[in-house]
């Protein structure tokens, strides 16, 4: 297997088994996010790439589909082996292009294997049901058959696990994948497609395909194309749900979020400032889970930000590789015109009357003067009616507001237009389980900060956090890349057919006497 470099080439695509140079003319520029230096082009596809790309997966789809079930275990079986085995490598490329810390790097490839190790079992998750003699001489029973060529569009915050999260279930359940993924760190998906054709798949099944909005729509207008899974924003989750349906295929589009951490007074407060540090920064925030709000209940507001603010101070911020094998906490923001839009959601904050309690506006690392950074915010009595409180920032900024009771910290919550992921801090286990059954948001945590579900449960949340017919992975991960048949059957018998049991006229609708 090669060893990505990316200095100084033009990222193409993946498509029939092989790395494929693009023609198009067509290329945007792929950071390193700690210098801010161009490392890379990467080729945006025009509409003879997509078409052979598509092409490619079809016949991709007819070779895979025939494998039987065995054979199939067998390559997912590999895939998984060859994945533990070089996740180091993996997490390294990811930082290079994304600018996050190894290590979160690292979580990533393990949270996305563990789809991996979810899909090594898909056998007893396509079975279908068998019915006897549900009427005389009659049985019925059900399959589950693979969708064809199915498309999955993934966003720059995880270049591995989001992939992961589709992709292992798709191709066991013996489907073809095309992976669009973000422009802006292209190279992992180029990493994963090698190491499925080492595992034993055939050429064709996983197609890498690199390119911007002409290749979305690529996707979502192509007749051959069956489904469409998507992470990112919400106005794009929308769209992509929208255009992918009016084509008649399936959808799951999951969009954004702006998740909060109801902080009740009994509360462990020392906790509470660790995980809300943890879940707010971590990633550098660029993650649809990241903690973005807390909602303190009076009086513990006061002592809550003293406990953050004094945990923010012992942060590190720098390059995501590390110097002399020791990591920053943080790294880099993906780009500078993000790091340029998140700085003007503080500025839109202090002008609407907030308190910047920690300024992370302007922040530099010595060495990388050039890189994307920005630094832990920390925001106090945010305006409920301010920008900043109701949009995505998809950034390291924390934001406070004080609430006098838990119904109100709820109806905060309810009213908002995202419903994704949302926390309690509390030790009243009555009051945690009204919270599980009263807030209408998809994943909970229940003193746990980022409350993703582990890869037997199902990815995904509520409101305009989510698009389409199914959750991410899981069992509805099997059930959206499988379509079921019903299989009405009978046998004669020979020898009661002979005495006339069996048979004659009869044009009423059939039924069970």
């Amino acid at each position: 297997m090669s060893t990505f470099s990316t200095q100084n080439r033009v990222i193409g695509h993946w498509i029939g088994g092989a790395h494929r140079a693009s023609t198009s003319g067509r290329t945007a520029p792929v950071y390193n996010p700690a210098t801010g230096a161009v490392q890379a082009e990467v080729a945006l596809a025009d509409q003879a790439e997509i078409d052979a790309a598509i092409a490619a997966a079809d016949e991709g789809f007819r070779t895979w589909s025939a494998f039987s079930i065995a054979k199939r275990q067998t390559v997912m079986f590999a895939f998984r082996e060859l994945l533990n085995a070089r996740k180091g490598e993996l997490a390294e490329l990811i930082t290079s292009e994304h600018g996050k810390v190894v290590s979160d790097a690292m979580g990533e490839i393990l949270r996305g294997q563990e789809v991996v190790e979810l899909a090594t079992g898909f056998p007893h998750l396509i079975k279908g049901a068998y019915s006897e003699n549900a009427s005389t001489g009659i049985d019925v029973y059900s399959i589950k058959q693979p969708l064809g060529v199915v498309g999955v569009i993934s966003p720059f915050n995880f270049p591995v696990m989001v992939p992961l999260w589709f992709a292992p279930i798709a191709i066991a359940a013996g489907n073809a994948v095309i992976l669009k993924p973000s422009e802006k760190d292209p190279s992992a998906a180029l990493w994963l497609a090698e190491l499925w054709q080492e595992a034993g798949l055939p050429a064709g099944v996983f197609t890498v395909l690199q390119g911007d909005k002409l290749a979305v729509d690529g996707l979502l207008h192509s007749p051959v194309v069956q489904s469409i899974s998507f992470v990112g924003s919400t106005p794009i989750a929308q769209y992509i749900y929208e255009t992918a349906s009016r084509n008649g295929k399936r959808v799951q589009a999951l969009g954004g979020a702006k998740n909060h951490m109801l902080v009740l007074p009994d509360a462990d407060l020392d906790l509470v400032a660790d995980q809300a540090v943890n879940a707010g920064f971590g990633a550098a925030g660029e993650r649809c889970m990241a903690i973005s709000v807390v909602l303190a209940v009076e009086p513990v507001a006061d002592e809550l930000i003293a406990k953050v603010t004094e945990r923010i101070a012992k942060l590190t911020i720098g390059n995501g590789a590390g110097q002399d094998g020791v990591e920053p906490d943080m790294g880099p923001l993906i780009t500078d015109v993000h790091r340029d839009k998140v700085s003007s959601y503080v500025d839109i904050a202090e002008a609407d009357g907030a308190t910047v309690v920690v300024d992370g506006r302007g922040f530099t690392v010595e060495g990388h003067e050039d890189g994307f950074f920005f630094g832990p915010t920390l925001l106090d009595n945010v305006p409920t009616t301010s920008r900043a409180y109701t949009e995505e920032i998809f950034g390291p900024v924390l934001s406070v507001i004080r609430v006098e009771s838990y119904d109100e910290g709820l109806a905060l919550i309810n009213s908002g237009e995202f419903g994704n992921g949302t926390a309690i801090f509390t030790n009243d286990g009555g009051a945690a389980r009204r919270f599980q059954h009263e807030v209408q948001v998809g994943m909970i945590g229940i003193n746990v900060p980022i409350p993703v579900p582990v890869a037997y449960h199902s990815f995904g949340g509520w409101k305009k956090s989510l698009f389409g017919d199914a959750k991410a992975y899981g069992v509805q991960g099997f059930d959206f890349f499988t379509r079921e048949k019903a299989i009405t059957s009978r046998w004669l018998d020979p020898a009661t057919r002979a005495l006339g049991d069996q048979g004659g006229i009869n044009l009423g609708f059939p039924q069970n006497n």
